[in-house]
Formats: structure tokens, sequence, C-alpha cells
């Protein structure tokens, strides 16, 4: 039996109570795609039972689930090179200059779904840096998905997935066949780690970092959640730090906390200086 359009609206509300995500009704559609399967797992005859379940309040637990499975999770690595070639160029350099007594940089990958956005920046960094061998660097990847956290600190992609964006000489140099997968070298594993992070909420345990990567998630939060987010992370960036955000988002429509930079066709920002 289909869900109605009350059951629809009650589990986007529940994704929005969840997770901060906003799911528009002409995409209902993708419930019945997402949720049929946990629907089944959890002993439901159909999804409009499982909603019912979820309405009764048993078992709490799967409240998160279905949020999880609403989260969008694409990613690729290398996804979009303007920023990473605008990285190379300008950021890192920058960075690198101003930390070069502390010789420590601290970056994050904000919404780091399975872990290739983090893993990018690390062989970036690996290939165009290597005088950053001897520093103390870490980049910690964060996601509101318990699974996609537990599928980036494995470190293992299927061929599809290393053939989205990966170079081959980079594939080569920085992973490892196993069979069907590919595995992230020692190297490049330990510059990175990953956390779950639900990123409406305080992230009292993170440390402060020299570059935010948040990109091609703010689509999905309302605006009152995209104030609160820009506040976190202008609480969490370091004195001359950078946020970097998805080609179609911007910040200043949310927060006068940062400003804008331009370069590399890409925008970037930093703090507001305190007046």
């Amino acid at each position: 039996m289909a869900c109605s359009d009350t059951d629809y609206a009650y589990l986007r509300e529940l994704v929005l109570e969840q997770s901060a995500n906003l799911i528009d009704a002409s995409r209902n559609a993708l419930f019945d795609t997402r949720l049929t399967p946990i629907a089944r797992l959890s002993g439901a005859e159909s999804l409009q039972d499982f909603v019912n379940m979820l309405k009764a309040g048993r078992p709490a637990h799967l409240h998160r689930a279905v949020a999880e499975a609403m989260t969008i999770n694409e990613t690729s690595f290398f996804r979009d090179m303007r920023p990473f070639e605008m990285l190379r160029q300008i950021l890192i350099p920058r960075l690198m200059e101003r930390r070069a007594e502390q010789r420590r940089l601290r970056i994050w990958s904000a919404a780091s779904s399975t872990g290739q956005e983090a893993y990018s920046l690390a062989m970036m960094i690996a290939e165009h840096f290597p005088e950053i061998a001897s520093w103390d660097v870490k980049i910690i990847g964060t996601d509101i998905s318990r699974h996609v956290v537990d599928y980036a600190q494995k470190g293992r992609y299927r061929r599809l997935e290393v053939n989205r964006g990966l170079p081959a000489r980079m594939l080569l140099k920085y992973m490892t066949r196993h069979g069907e997968e590919w595995e992230v070298s020692p190297q490049i594993r330990s510059m990175c780690e990953f956390h779950y992070a639900n990123l409406c909420a305080p992230l009292p345990l993170l440390p402060t970092f020299d570059l935010v990567l948040l990109r091609n998630v703010l689509l999905y939060f309302s605006q009152q959640d995209r104030r609160t987010l820009f506040r976190e992370i202008h609480r969490k960036l370091s004195s001359g730090g950078y946020l970097v955000l998805g080609n179609a988002e911007q910040a200043e429509d949310s927060t006068n906390l940062f400003e804008v930079e331009f370069g590399a066709d890409c925008y970037f920002y930093g703090p507001v200086s305190a007046s």
C-alpha cells in the first residue's frame, strides 16, 4: 500500500528534525526507493506500515536510519577540479607560509560522505607539496551518516569509484589493488581521520581549523540552519584560515561572518576581521 501525502509529510519532517536535510515534496518518490529496504529489514509489510512503526516511536533507532538513508552522499575523487586547482595554486601555499613556524595544518572536510574529498586533498598535498611530509597535517572528515563514516575509515573503494575522477597516475601511486577493490596507501590514510557529526549541532570535540571545505551541502539546509552552521565554522576557524564552499553556494546570503575572496574561478572566504 502506497504512502499518503500525510505520511510523506511526516517523513520529510522526520528527516528535517534528524538531519536538517530539507526534502521537497516533489521528491517524495525518493522515500519509496531508499526506505523500502529498511522497511523490509524492520519487518514491516509495506512502507506505510513502516511509517506507522515510526509514528509509534518503535524502535527509536529507525528514525536515525531514515535520516541516513535520505542523506545525499554523492561524491567522487577530485570532484570538480577547479576548487582543487585553487587549493593547490593559492590556498595551500598561503597556509604553508602562515603556518611555517608551527609546521602544523588542520583541515576539515565538513560533509565528507565516503571520504573521497579528504583522500583527494591528502593526495594533492603529498603530490605537490612534498616538503610538508615532516609537518603535522591532519584532514578530518565528518558526516551525519555513520554508514558512510565507516566506509571512509576503511579506505577501500570499488573500481567504479576510483574510475570517477582519480587520475591513473595517482591511483597507482597512492592506492593498492586488492582484487576488485583499491585501498588507500598508509601514507595517505595517516593524514586522514573520519568522525560522525551533525553539522547543525554544536561541535565541541573538533579542533580549530586552518581550512574548512563545506561543498555541495548548504542546498539541503534551511536558512536558520545555515546561520547556525556558519557560526560554528567561524568559531572553529583559526586566524588566517579559509572556508571553501561549492561553486553554486554563497555565504553572504546567510551570514556576515565571512568575507569573500576570488581566485582560480572559485570563491573562498576568510573570517571578517573584528572591528
